[in-house]
């Protein structure tokens, strides 16, 4: 039995607005397929991951506080996470695990959070707290050959500048900066992302995206994915867009 193995990084801290979701809708959609999910998870004080070792990191959302709590640990295996990506191993990064890929998040009270610097966007909190990036997103995006609507929930008050490969185009809501046309980091097997809800609940092609990509890469091989039944999740992403 084929399977991927996924690592879960800081589920304790990182889990905002239903990430945890994200790691259920790759694990059903691989049983679903008679592929196997193996799940395990990192947070402070476990032993060091290999992170070569996986087809798959995730990584959630959190706010400040627990970006600062978790900012040291992170950075303490910024080779080993340079050498997994650089060896093709996917990772899937939502709001703050995001901002943590770049090279910093400013707060609003000027302290810096320091980021792993593989990328070379950074991010600063907007002066009025009470000005955020809030609501439901959709954006649009090239999977494959294909061009597709990515629906989500963004909740943040960073504002992510200098990114050089954006996920999407905006169509509705705002995206890496304030009424931004771009949001979030995409390149072949790095998804860096502002969408909670979770993702990959509202977007099963992007979901089967991952898993493909994983797969093949593991295998060797270009494996044609047994479609599922996705009527349910067709109806409910008809009725989204139509609220817009």
């Amino acid at each position: 039995m084929k399977e991927l193995k996924i690592l879960y990084l800081y589920p304790d801290i990182l889990e905002l607005y239903g990430d945890y979701g994200n790691i259920q809708i790759l694990s059903y959609r691989l049983k679903q397929r008679n592929f196997k999910a193996i799940i395990e998870t990192y947070s402070i004080g476990d032993p060091p991951p290999d992170f070569k070792s996986y087809d798959l990191v995730f990584a959630g959302g959190g706010a400040d506080q627990e970006q600062e709590i978790l900012s040291q640990d992170l950075i303490k295996y910024k080779v080993s996470i340079q050498e997994a990506m650089d060896q093709g191993v996917f990772f899937l990064l939502i709001c703050g695990a995001y901002q943590l890929f770049g090279k910093y998040y400013k707060g609003v009270n000027g302290n810096l959070i320091p980021g792993l610097e593989i990328f070379d966007y950074y991010t600063e909190a907007m002066d009025d707290r009470k000005k955020r990036c809030i609501g439901n997103i959709v954006i649009e995006t090239k999977l494959y050959d294909n061009i597709t609507k990515i629906i989500g929930f963004e909740n943040h008050g960073g504002q992510t500048f200098n990114v050089s490969n954006p996920f999407g185009n905006v169509l509705v809501g705002n995206g890496n900066t304030f009424n931004d046309t771009k949001e979030g980091f995409f390149m072949n097997h790095v998804i860096a992302t502002y969408l909670h809800g979770p993702l990959l609940a509202k977007n099963p092609e992007l979901a089967d995206y991952i898993i493909k990509y994983c797969l093949d890469r593991k295998y060797k091989e270009n494996i044609i994915l047994e479609p599922l039944n996705d009527e349910f999740e067709k109806k409910c992403r008809e009725q989204l867009l139509n609220l817009f």
